[in-house]
């Protein structure tokens, strides 16, 4: 764990709100932006990122103090991304279906102007779920094979496996959709 993540949890014990607002402002966009890749949308990521921190906040006097904090809030958001996206999964349409012009009333935090962009993030989802995963943490998050593991319950050399294996398909679709 480190000093940061110590403080915080320091911060936590000694008055509640002033160190969750720690917490909250240490994590919150980063969380955001990890949970928005894995849902796509903004609504979705923020009723996610809500429940995150709502889980968080009730379970946080729970953490192991030999264990990372950012790790664990990771795997909590990661969870409650899947969630989110399976609740919406019935009532997606895919972006394949929404013609150009009415794509930006859609979201309005997607440039779909940027093709090279929109092409990365339909290989990205088209990854399964724990390569996605892995690759986004990895990639975006820019987090190492440890701390991967710790959040998709798994090895660092099965994160690292997933890893590669994601950026080689990522890698094949971009090459064969040019």
């Amino acid at each position: 764990m480190t000093a940061t993540e110590r403080d915080i949890l320091q911060a936590i014990r000694q008055d509640a709100n002033r160190g969750f607002g720690l917490l909250l402002n240490t994590y919150q966009e980063q969380i955001y932006w990890h949970i928005r890749r894995i849902t796509v949308s903004h609504d979705d990521a923020q009723d996610a990122l809500q429940e995150t921190f709502v889980r968080v906040y009730a379970a946080i006097d729970r953490v192991d103090l030999e264990q990372s904090l950012t790790a664990w809030i990771y795997r909590i958001a990661s969870n409650e991304a899947l969630r989110q996206r399976q609740r919406n999964s019935r009532a997606t349409i895919s972006l394949d279906d929404i013609p150009g012009e009415a794509q930006a009333a859609v979201d309005q935090y997607i440039d779909y102007s940027d093709l090279e962009a929109i092409k990365l993030q339909r290989a990205i989802l088209a990854l399964p779920y724990k390569q996605q995963l892995t690759f986004n943490l990895r990639y975006y998050d820019e987090l190492d094979y440890d701390t991967i593991a710790r959040i998709t319950e798994s090895t660092p050399s099965a994160a690292k496996a997933n890893y590669h294996q994601a950026k080689e398909k990522i890698i094949n679709y971009m090459n064969s959709t040019l």
